[in-house]
């Protein structure tokens, strides 16, 4: 499979580049590095969203890179409660999005940053724009969807799609179809019948936890300290290439500079079928998930 640090997935209206950056939990100046230092290795996508509470850092960072704005791929996610809200509400949460995004989007920059560019778009926009869950219910999740679609048909939300649902959840969506669904995706937890959903209509399938959190239980996976050892490799490297070839575009989350680096050096190797097969073998399901996961909501 040829692959490299700039390959994507073409979605209705951009293209989705198959590696990313996760910023869950990061904060302050370790997360303004970070996203400088993504974007200096040659990361063209970075993975945001509100509940995170950083869109305003990662704004920033950004906007100090000499990477013109068109060149890069912003995802954030709006966070729905419980109970249902109108359209109306949700479309206007989705808008605060864009005011701590605004640098990325290149609406308002000021001052003296050398990396302005006069040929850079004004318009505020996000490349893409998620559910970060399936809650608030049948109703619910219908009025956050037509919120995103209605955002998407404005022009500034250019791509639109979901996070942690399950087939079902899926299904029973209105038009349009998501570009993306983004769930949890390792060996330890495949979620074979929501990927082979997706891969059937279409939906790119973004792969949130690829690293399985760097649990040291699963890093010293006997199958995967083989395969570690066979390629010369670093189990977080090993993993995040059986995401790229599984056809996935995996969001390592890092603060640190040297593995930021290391998790974008995958380009120089290939597992081969006893290796993929290998790690397909570790699936345990439901039980294997790291993270909260709930692909099952009512």
């Amino acid at each position: 499979m040829s692959l490299a640090i700039n390959s994507t997935i073409k979605l209705k209206n951009g293209s989705l580049p198959r590696l990313g950056l996760g910023v869950y939990q990061s904060r302050g100046d370790e997360c303004y590095d970070a996203v400088r230092c993504a974007v200096e290795a040659g990361y063209k996508h970075i993975d945001t969203a509100q509940g995170y509470r950083n869109e305003d850092i990662v704004g920033k960072a950004i906007s100090s890179t000499s990477t013109p704005r068109s060149s890069l791929f912003i995802t954030t996610k709006y966070m729905p409660s419980h109970t249902p809200h109108s359209t109306e509400e949700v479309y206007s949460v989705l808008r605060k999005s864009l005011k701590p995004l605004h640098k990325v989007a290149g609406s308002s920059y000021t001052g003296n940053n050398p990396y302005v560019r006069p040929d850079e778009p004004k318009a505020e926009y996000v490349d893409l724009f998620l559910i970060h869950a399936p809650f608030g219910g049948p109703e619910g999740r219908a009025q956050n969807w037509a919120a995103l679609a209605k955002a998407q048909k404005e022009g500034w939300a250019r791509d639109i799609g979901v996070s942690n649902f399950g087939v079902k959840h899926l299904e029973a969506l209105p038009e349009p179809r998501p570009a993306v669904n983004q769930i949890e995706l390792h060996p330890w937890c495949q979620q074979r019948d929501i990927v082979d959903y997706c891969d059937k209509y279409g939906i790119a399938v973004q792969a949130y936890c690829p690293l399985v959190r760097a649990d040291a239980k699963r890093f010293d996976d006997p199958v995967l300290k083989r395969i570690c050892e066979k390629t010369g490799k670093g189990p977080g490297q090993v993993l995040i290439r059986w995401s790229l070839q599984k056809g996935f575009a995996p969001l390592p989350k890092s603060v640190t500079p040297a593995r930021i680096q290391s998790n974008a050096d995958v380009y120089d190797f290939e597992l081969d079928k006893e290796d993929m097969e290998a790690l397909d073998g570790l699936d345990e399901g439901a039980r294997g998930a790291c993270s909260w996961n709930p692909v099952d909501s009512a």
